[in-house]
């Protein structure tokens, strides 16, 4: 599904982001990217969502060599990768159904598609009655339910989920939580990077830990390993 073969990014100054990173994650898999800070978690998910290049090596998703599409087509691939981010990034003009709906009009989605998949998403991440509310109306854990049914709704292959309960209350990061498993058994490959030492314990699912650039551990129902 998805693989790192022998792959290096050395940003200015010589700094060593990753160091040839051999790496497989099969479809269906649920895995958590844990390390300190300026480990290299983040260049893993740059270059996963093609916002940079490898300095050597290969990334592969769904078989195909993503450091070889055109800067044209970047976009056509980013529409198979759902993407959650710790600050939300929703578009504060537009209310929820507005905003899931947004990512189906990018991918030039029907009508008819949009005015059933938003819906079916929004049920999904328990938001049915707040599709009228703009982001400004909604609680922290709320809009971030809003990010994941936008994430989601184009029904991607991989989500990437960057920090998504950083800025929650530890019980809504555990109904954040149960929304990503739901999202991982129902097919969805999922990646998320977090420090939340409770969650990633609590889960046990697949984790790999980087340090300094350098895989230093993958451990199938892991445990965070890290002191605060």
């Amino acid at each position: 599904m998805i693989e790192f073969k022998n792959t290096t990014k050395i940003y200015e100054n010589n700094v060593f982001a990753l160091s040839n990173i051999n790496l497989d994650i099969d479809r269906g898999e649920f895995v958590f990217l844990v390390g300190p800070s300026g480990a290299g978690k983040s260049t893993f998910i740059k270059l996963l969502f093609k916002e940079i290049e490898p300095t050597t090596g290969r990334v592969l998703v769904n078989g195909e060599d993503i450091t070889k599409i055109k800067r044209k087509d970047v976009p056509y691939y980013r529409r198979k990768i759902g993407m959650v981010f710790q600050d939300f990034r929703l578009i504060p003009t537009l209310n929820v159904y507005e905003n899931v709906a947004f990512a189906m009009r990018v991918v030039e989605g029907s009508r008819r598609d949009i005015k059933k998949r938003v819906p079916m998403v929004l049920s999904m991440v328990g938001l049915s009655k707040k599709y009228k509310c703009f982001p400004n109306e909604l609680s922290g854990g709320e809009q971030q339910r809003v990010a994941l049914a936008r994430a989601i709704v184009n029904n991607p292959s991989v989500l990437i989920a960057d920090e998504p309960t950083g800025n929650l209350d530890p019980d809504t990061s555990v109904e954040i939580m149960k929304i990503l498993n739901d999202i991982n058994h129902a097919g969805t490959t999922i990646i998320m990077a977090t420090h939340d030492k409770g969650i990633v314990n609590s889960m046990k699912k697949r984790v790999i830990a980087i340090e300094k650039g350098v895989i230093v551990r993958d451990e199938q129902r892991g445990r965070y390993g890290y002191e605060d």
